[in-house]
């Protein structure tokens, strides 16, 4: 061997041991910082929405997510927006590693020796939409629902096959962001979603009224002295007073006796049906109220009073959820309300023209939420209401005694019943064709002068084209029921 060829060999080996040392530093200190996979520029385009443009790129990272971004050229400079949303680290000149800190929107400027840009990036820092988009993919396998965000929100899109799936992907977004409010749902529901309530609402009452008293009055004159006496029963409940009575009176030797039996028995019966039919999309509701409303003073501040208006009559509002076909989640309330004296307020100056009666209300409510199949009923019933009241009133000691203490008492008896029965039906509909519709007013031809007055005639039924009338619909207009 020379001496030339030995002086190129070790030459030889010092390089590849330089080498070796620069790759095995270069991985130590890949090794020591935490750092997503070190990509290229095209495939960090891809895989983080970078732009593939000179001047600008765009880099979207998932909250508490990295990326390895490639520069260039030789960096020198950094200069970082707002290093609260992201933080840059620079290890080697053409390599720059991006922390995602907080949700917001930031950008990043390189530049090199000379002071010249050489890269500048637009980061967008949210909620990272991969972990819920490969959730919901997992729960809900048949449902092509696709997850964006904006920030610290999440907007649902795409299709599902009924409003229960789009309700549970509905459920997990807000699990994932911990706020409602954060989600913005726009699934669509390929499955029918309209659903028709149909609600029969029937109320008996039952009152029952029975009185029965004895007044009595007169004198006695003796000589020079006189003496007269009375003996009045009230009947106080109600304030109804009889309107029936016997009435007699004997005078005989200076003495003049008075009485009068006053009496009355009253049976009530107040039937009240009710059936609304409400139509309302899945997820939706809808109110129903046959009734009116009275007005109820309400003193607001400088002496002033304004006018509020409290509903009354027979009320309804339901949501319903379709979970799958022909199977919904219904939630129904119904009230039953009426006018009354009872616990009535009296507001201003007796005997005035200022005063204001304004009544109570007989509320009968009740409110649940079911899961129904379609076509399928509910009833609520067991809304039962007894009351009895009965007073005696008399002369003391007198009314006590047997039989004859029937002469100097009154007796008030008064009973009350009431009782509430809701049936409830839901139907998945869909909607149909005008020209299968009916209405009541269809062939209604007003009668001539003639036909009034002679036959008595209102109205007549006669189709425009000359055929026999139509008859009267009957069941849910406008609507066809699976």
């Amino acid at each position: 061997m020379t001496a030339g060829f030995i002086t190129r060999h070790v030459r030889s080996l010092v390089k590849a041991k330089m080498v070796a040392l620069a790759v095995f530093g270069c991985v130590a200190a890949m090794v020591a910082v935490p750092v997503a996979d070190v990509v290229s520029p095209v495939q960090a385009a891809d895989a983080y929405g970078v732009g593939t443009g000179e001047s600008s790129r765009f880099i979207r990272i998932g909250l508490d997510k990295s990326v390895v971004v490639n520069i260039p050229a030789s960096a020198r400079d950094v200069l970082v927006g707002n290093p609260e949303v992201v933080d840059a680290i620079v290890r080697t000149p053409d390599k720059a590693y991006l922390f995602a800190k907080k949700v917001g929107q930031t950008n990043i400027f390189f530049f090199d020796g000379d002071g010249r840009q050489i890269l500048a990036l637009d980061i967008e820092v949210a909620q990272d939409s991969a972990a819920l988009q490969q959730l919901i993919r997992r729960v809900l396998p048949d449902t092509r629902i696709k997850v964006e965000t904006i920030g610290d929100s999440v907007i649902l899109t795409g299709s599902a096959r009924n409003p229960g799936d789009a309700k549970q992907a509905f459920d997990l977004a807000a699990r994932f962001t911990g706020d409602e409010a954060k989600v913005l749902n726009n699934i669509a529901v390929s499955a029918k979603e309209q659903v028709m309530l149909r609600v029969r609402v029937v109320e008996v009452q039952r009152n029952v009224l029975k009185q029965l008293g004895v007044d009595m009055a007169g004198a006695v004159a003796k000589g020079g002295a006189s003496f007269t006496y009375g003996l009045i029963n009230p009947f106080t409940l109600g304030g109804v007073q009889p309107s029936s009575f016997l009435n007699g009176a004997v005078s005989a030797g200076g003495v003049d006796f008075d009485g009068v039996i006053r009496m009355l028995e009253r049976d009530g019966l107040l039937h009240t049906l009710a059936e609304p039919t409400l139509t309302a999309i899945s997820g939706e509701s809808a109110k129903f109220l046959a009734g009116g409303e009275f007005p109820v003073p309400v003193a607001q501040d400088q002496d002033k009073v304004t006018v509020e208006f409290k509903p009354f009559g027979v009320g309804l509002g339901f949501t319903p959820v379709v979970l799958s076909e022909g199977r919904m989640s219904l939630r129904v309330s119904t009230e039953v309300s009426e006018l009354s004296n009872e616990a009535a307020i009296v507001v201003g100056q007796p005997d005035s023209s200022s005063q204001i009666n304004i009544p109570s209300l007989k509320v009968r409510r009740a409110e649940t939420t079911v899961e129904m199949p379609s076509g399928g009923s509910l009833v609520m019933a067991g809304l039962i209401q007894e009351k009895m009241r009965q007073d005696i009133n008399g002369t003391p000691a007198l009314m006590h005694l047997p039989v004859l203490g029937a002469l100097f008492r009154s007796r008030d008896y008064q009973r009350n019943e009431t009782e509430l029965v809701v049936i409830v039906t839901p139907f998945v509909v869909n909607p149909v064709s005008e020209r299968q519709l009916n209405t009541p007013a269809k062939g209604l031809v007003p009668p001539t002068d003639l036909q009034t007055i002679l036959f008595g005639k209102l109205n007549k039924n006669n189709d425009v084209r000359g055929r026999k009338p139509p008859s009267p619909y009957q069941g849910p207009v406008g609507f066809i029921i699976d």
